[in-house]
């Protein structure tokens, strides 16, 4: 498996010219912030640092406001990426249940570590410290499906689909 690198997110050379269109039309729901995240991750894989600025003088809140939010959440990150992220629960009731071997394997087979990119921006492996999933573990995310008692064989076979799945682009609106 390749090495670990840093992801070249393909949105890095659009413009965020979009972005406040976008948070006007958030800024009329109730409790906006949290929907125009998941709006602007889905979009972009990831919520730029750029945004923040953005975001906060849209909504009328302050910086700190938005990135303790996108801090807080596991499922915001201010960094690209890989297409599919690979997200390992920690949590005690995985860990009961092997959870630190698949760990180990999953690290191992991606060739990288936690809070790391394929070198061909394919998986972001992560760490999470519960999916709710505590009686079928060990779990793991990928993407945004759970998927509990998970064995290496199982691992391999969940990372195989989804490094053939079609790369569906949602460019930038002009």
């Amino acid at each position: 498996m390749p090495n670990a690198t840093p992801n070249a997110s393909a949105e890095a050379d659009h413009t965020l010219d979009w972005l406040p269109a976008e948070v006007a039309a958030f800024k009329t729901q109730p409790g906006p912030l949290l929907p125009l995240l998941h709006h602007i991750r889905d979009r972009l894989g990831h919520i730029p640092q750029r945004a923040v600025a953005i975001i906060a003088e849209g909504l009328q809140i302050t910086r700190a406001e938005v990135h303790g939010v996108i801090s807080f959440y596991h499922d915001f990150n201010i960094q690209p990426t890989g297409r599919n992220r690979l997200q390992i629960c920690r949590a005690e009731a995985c860990q009961a249940r092997d959870g630190r071997s698949l760990e180990a394997y999953a690290q191992q087979t991606l060739g990288i570590d936690y809070h790391q990119t394929t070198a061909d921006g394919e998986f972001t492996l992560e760490p999470v410290y519960c999916l709710g999933n505590c009686a079928t573990g060990p779990a793991v995310r990928l993407n945004n499906h759970i998927h509990g008692r998970v064995t290496n064989s199982r691992l391999d076979a969940l990372l195989d689909q989804a490094a053939t799945r079609p790369l569906i682009i949602q460019e930038p609106d002009a």
